[in-house]
């Protein structure tokens, strides 16, 4: 089905406080990633390659040693296995991730959640 209306993407709680609904195909994943003020997303690292902008909302992303505070329209890369983490300043915070290859764990979750 190459076709998604956002009213029919579940969403599913991907780790406390962030809900996301996902679109995925062979190659690439699309993470609708929601966030309320004050929430922050774990430092962590994983090996697919991430590439995101900011929808709403206002985050202060750490990606490596660099940091920076986010508005609408700004993008990020997160290459492989590089530790990174977020905080949300401005909320409710919206995201748009893409993660290449699809991300198995995220899967795992949403599945899960059926």
């Amino acid at each position: 089905m190459p076709f998604f209306a956002p009213e029919n993407i579940k969403k599913s709680e991907l780790f406390p406080g962030g809900h996301a609904g996902l679109v995925s195909g062979k190659h690439i994943m699309l993470s609708f990633l929601e966030m309320a003020e004050g929430a922050t997303v774990p430092e962590h690292s994983h090996p697919e390659e991430q590439a995101g902008m900011v929808l709403e909302g206002t985050l202060r992303l750490c990606i490596g040693d660099e940091e920076k505070v986010l508005k609408p329209g700004a993008a990020y890369i997160v290459p492989p296995g590089v530790l990174h983490s977020g905080t949300v300043l401005e909320g409710p915070l919206k995201v748009l991730d893409i993660f290449g290859p699809p991300r198995d764990d995220y899967r795992a979750k949403i599945a899960d959640a059926d």
